[in-house]
């Protein structure tokens, strides 16, 4: 069977990309996602960003609809029972999913995707959407991702050690994705740098990916 770019030699056009940005609490991945996002405009590629829902508290640097759309307890678990969510989980006993307006809204956009989720929701994503890229963003050790979660002094003693426990299975599911990028403190640059690479490699595959939801 020929290939579109057998066909077509000389149509370098690219299809959009589908991006799931993923890795235990405390990598980073939020960090890298936002620098992703800026390098990419300023590139001019302008990148349609997934925007998650979920019940956690609003960080002081967060900004709703930006980073998170911020909802009740009560607001989430009607939109589960309304099939109103693509991927939901509850995480650290707080709930986290992307709405299907969301993801269709971005799909629809002609623009590359890239989405921010947590390990099971990229699993979720990779079952319905196999052509999906999926990058897994590390800490260089446990030591180093404990000492993150100390300094962001965002949970107790007892839920600092459920996310270290939950970090180490995590940690086994690697080989679920497509990438694995450690991302050591004060190396964000290079962190981006390296997403960015695999990015522009991928728009160049002789057989591209083409993501569908």
């Amino acid at each position: 069977m020929q290939t579109a770019i057998s066909e077509h030699p000389y149509n370098f056009t690219y299809a959009p990309l589908l991006i799931v940005i993923s890795g235990a609490s405390g990598s980073g991945k939020d960090s890298v996602v936002k620098e992703l996002i800026r390098q990419l405009d300023a590139r001019g590629a302008h990148p349609h960003f997934v925007v998650t829902t979920t019940t956690r508290p609003r960080r002081d640097t967060e900004v709703e609809g930006v980073d998170y759309y911020f909802v009740s307890r009560v607001e989430f678990e009607r939109m589960i029972a309304e099939g109103e969510l693509v991927e939901h989980a509850l995480v650290y006993g707080q709930y986290k999913g992307v709405t299907r307006s969301e993801l269709r809204r971005a799909m629809a956009s002609g623009q590359d995707v890239v989405m921010r989720l947590d390990v099971q929701g990229a699993a979720t994503i990779r079952q319905m959407a196999p052509e999906a890229i999926l990058i897994f963003i590390a800490t260089l050790s446990e030591r180093e991702l404990t000492e993150r979660l100390k300094r962001r002094r965002t949970e107790r003693e007892d839920q600092l050690a459920i996310r270290l426990e939950t970090a180490r299975q995590e940690m086994q599911r690697i080989p679920e994705f497509d990438y694995v990028i450690p991302n050591p403190d004060q190396k964000l640059h290079e962190t981006v740098e390296t997403v960015l690479a695999i990015i522009t490699a991928e728009k160049h595959r002789t057989h591209p990916r083409r993501a569908r939801i």
